[in-house]
């Protein structure tokens, strides 16, 4: 049976989606970008627009019992691979070694013309 996951210290969902859902002893986010709880747009540069991401993700993991170091697996979708270095950057701080399973791929567009999405996958605690 899943479970839907929502939390107010992250942006709402805007359409036929849920934050996150938790399934046996995984949660699935979906994908967050620079937005901030209130679903105001922050925008800023690629490393600006990382740290909320990866901001509205902490508190996904939280809403749901986990956290990032049982994050197994992202996915992240970059608008230009040229600012990957500074989105790395950032991401990297978030994590200890061993890093989760990564994949990074660039898109034609993101929602707000945003510059990156991250999605993960974690196991709950």
């Amino acid at each position: 049976m899943k479970q839907e996951v929502k939390t107010d210290q992250a942006p709402a969902a805007i359409g036929a989606y849920s934050q996150a859902v938790v399934m046996g002893n995984l949660v699935m986010t979906s994908g967050q970008i620079a937005l901030n709880a209130q679903g105001e747009w922050v925008g800023g540069d690629a490393r600006a627009q990382t740290k909320q991401v990866m901001e509205n993700l902490g508190a996904v993991l939280r809403a749901a019992g986990t956290d990032y170091d049982r994050v197994v697996k992202t996915t992240i979708f970059v608008a230009n691979m040229d600012d990957f270095a500074e989105i790395n950057e950032v991401y990297s701080g978030y994590f200890e070694r061993p890093y989760p399973s990564r994949s990074l791929v660039q898109v034609a567009r993101l929602p707000k013309d945003a510059l990156v999405e991250i999605e993960a996958v974690a196991e709950l605690h």
